[in-house]
């Protein structure tokens, strides 16, 4: 999943968007009331971009847990991050097998399920891969449109050259 400019802040509710960087605090909005705010230098700021999930082998990026859930429920919602703490264990031991049970805590497991609701909610998980062709299809939009571009102005140059050789 892209999780470019959403962040979290420690002590609030909910997810952020990153608007701006401000003198002494980052201009933040809020994803479900659109307010916006300020974070100053003290609160914990953490990009979901940066999260990362402990597992037996190397540590597993949120976006590719996000992907798993998102496979898993078959692109719908994930459990309910209110749910059983037992609950909440065995469904992310579904979701992501081998993760490091001593280091991941039930309230992490909290976190991602109400982070991925969140985004889910708001239609904002979307896949890399999906990503990534918008954007190739895009440059093969732009590199037509400029060879469509230039074929005209070589018409017209054969054309202004044709009428040059009649006179």
């Amino acid at each position: 999943m892209v999780l470019k400019d959403i962040i979290a802040i420690s002590g609030e509710p909910g997810l952020f968007r990153f608007i701006a960087q401000g003198k002494n605090s980052i201009i933040v909005e809020h994803l479900e009331t659109k307010k916006r705010s300020s974070a100053f230098g003290t609160a914990k700021v953490s990009s979901l971009e940066d999260i990362a999930i402990f597992t037996d082998n190397e540590d597993m990026p949120l976006s590719k847990v996000f992907d798993l859930i998102w496979d898993k429920s078959n692109g719908g919602q994930a459990i309910d991050g209110k749910a059983d703490g037992a609950k909440l264990k065995s469904w992310f031991e579904e979701i992501l097998p081998e993760y490091d049970k001593d280091k991941v805590y039930t309230s992490d497991i909290k976190k991602v399920a109400l982070w991925y609701n969140i985004l889910h909610k708001l239609n904002l998980l979307v896949k890399e891969e999906a990503e990534e062709k918008k954007a190739e299809e895009a440059e093969k939009t732009e590199k037509t449109a400029g060879k469509e571009e230039a074929a005209p102005a070589k018409k017209k140059k054969k054309a202004a050259t044709a009428r040059a050789d009649e006179k």
